[in-house]
């Protein structure tokens, strides 16, 4: 199956560990921050660590935020968002002050975790509870362990959610608007389970998803 799939390069986080996972389950994906590889793109993905205020500012200096809006709400384009890569999509959030997203999900912020008895940062494999049936879990067991390192998480409505996790409480760690797809755990950290999610991504078809 022909896919042309780009990893946006905008300065966070090692993002060779996402295009070996793609790689492996016989993907190849190209890791650029240039526009006409962009434009050209059947699958887009970003990653990420670090802080949300800072990637935000990498994304505009490039040009990048206003290239995604069209290439994914506008061309529809399968879009999957990991880690800081999903906390990006959200409104708002709260780390080191408050920072506009890209603003995809609406209702959506990123807060911290409060101090208390568990550890921050959230850091290992938790269990994911499946909530609403989505493609990007096919052939995956409900229940399935995933690997997680964050200290911030994503705060929404259900209405988008096909993942969630308990840390303390419960929260949203995956989800699904229409061609738009992100998880707070890394799939390419997680193992077997991992590389489904990566391999289902890949399948898909922008005209299946809109």
């Amino acid at each position: 199956m022909s896919a042309n799939i780009v990893i946006i390069d905008y300065g966070m986080g090692n993002l060779r560990s996402v295009q070996k996972a793609f790689e492996k389950v016989g993907f190849p994906a190209v890791i650029t921050n240039d526009h006409t590889l962009i434009k050209k793109a059947s699958h887009i993905v970003l990653p990420g660590v670090g802080a949300f205020g800072d990637a935000m500012k990498n994304l505009h200096t490039l040009g990048l935020d206003k290239l995604l809006h069209v290439e994914i709400l506008e061309h529809k384009k399968p879009f999957l968002g990991i880690c800081l890569g999903m906390q990006l999509i959200a409104e708002k959030s709260y780390e080191f002050g408050e920072h506009q997203g890209l603003g995809w999900i609406e209702g959506a912020e990123v807060v911290r975790f409060k101090e208390g008895s568990l550890k921050i940062p959230h850091i290992g494999w938790n269990e994911v509870n499946f909530h609403n049936p989505s493609v990007l879990f096919e052939g995956i067991p409900n229940h399935s362990n995933f690997y997680f390192v964050h200290s911030y998480y994503f705060q929404a409505p259900l209405t988008y959610a096909i993942g969630e996790c308990e840390y303390d409480h419960s929260f949203v760690c995956a989800i699904q608007k229409n061609n738009i797809f992100a998880t707070q755990f890394h799939p390419e950290k997680s193992q077997t389970h991992g590389l489904a999610i990566i391999k289902n991504f890949a399948h898909l078809k922008k005209e299946d998803l809109c």
